[in-house]
């Protein structure tokens, strides 16, 4: 009998941890991803399960630039370049949960930034159409989302005019504040469809506001005062 058995047991440890990676160890951030769903989300009434999971698996920290990581699950928005800024997660979450995702769906949004909002997106419908007006960030969450989902189309140009060849959709997410709700995107929403927009204007506390299709007709409705970049425009326009 073998009366010295610690040293295989050792070596059987050392082997299973080599070859069996923890989850920390190969998602060291799923610990912060939790955390920013329980403190900043749902401590803040965000339940939707759907959004929740979805916000818990997209890595925020690939879509913050070089230098900002450690802030990528920080209560605050970040800066992305070329003025723009990648949204704190609580309004992310709000948002997202507003336009009721589910899977099956086609979204549009409007102002892809660094992608963060259409990766969140991808992980719940079935396609999302983005279209980001600055080429040098349209180009970075290209290929970025392009990477990590095969149901994520990414257009550059002038967001007003939607993505009309695309839709209807069933949901439309607007992240820069526009002085009015575009009509071309009143049109492109699917009956029964929901678009959230912020409405105000640049530099100034905006209005979050909820516009519905319903049985041919368009309501909205203000939810929250916030702060976005301006829904910026191309100058043929």
């Amino acid at each position: 009998m073998n009366r010295h058995p610690t040293h295989k047991c050792v070596l059987a440890l050392i082997l299973t941890l080599l070859l069996c990676p923890s989850a920390a160890q190969q998602d060291p951030h799923a610990g912060e991803r939790g955390r920013m769903v329980r403190d900043q989300l749902q401590a803040r009434g965000i339940d939707d399960p759907a959004t929740l999971e979805a916000m818990r698996t997209v890595p925020r920290h690939l879509y913050v630039p070089a230098g900002q990581e450690r802030y990528a699950y920080q209560d605050r928005p970040l800066p992305i370049g070329y003025g723009q800024t990648i949204s704190q997660p609580f309004i992310v979450g709000y948002m997202t949960q507003l336009v009721q995702p589910q899977a099956g769906q086609r979204v549009l949004e409007i102002g892809t930034g660094s992608g963060y909002q259409a990766a969140v997106l991808a992980e719940i419908v079935s396609w999302v159409y983005t279209i980001e007006i600055v080429p040098g960030l349209g180009e970075r969450a290209a290929r970025l989302l392009q990477e990590a989902y095969d149901n994520v189309a990414v257009r550059t140009g002038d967001g007003y005019f939607g993505w009309e060849e695309a839709g209807p959709f069933d949901a439309i997410v607007v992240t820069a504040a526009a002085d009015h709700i575009p009509p071309p995107l009143v049109n492109q929403l699917r009956e029964g469809g929901r678009m959230v927009i912020p409405v105000g204007s640049p530099f100034q506390v905006q209005m979050l506001m909820l516009v519905e299709k319903q049985n041919g007709q368009v309501t909205t409705r203000s939810l929250m005062p916030v702060r976005f970049v301006p829904f910026t425009r191309s100058r043929e326009d």
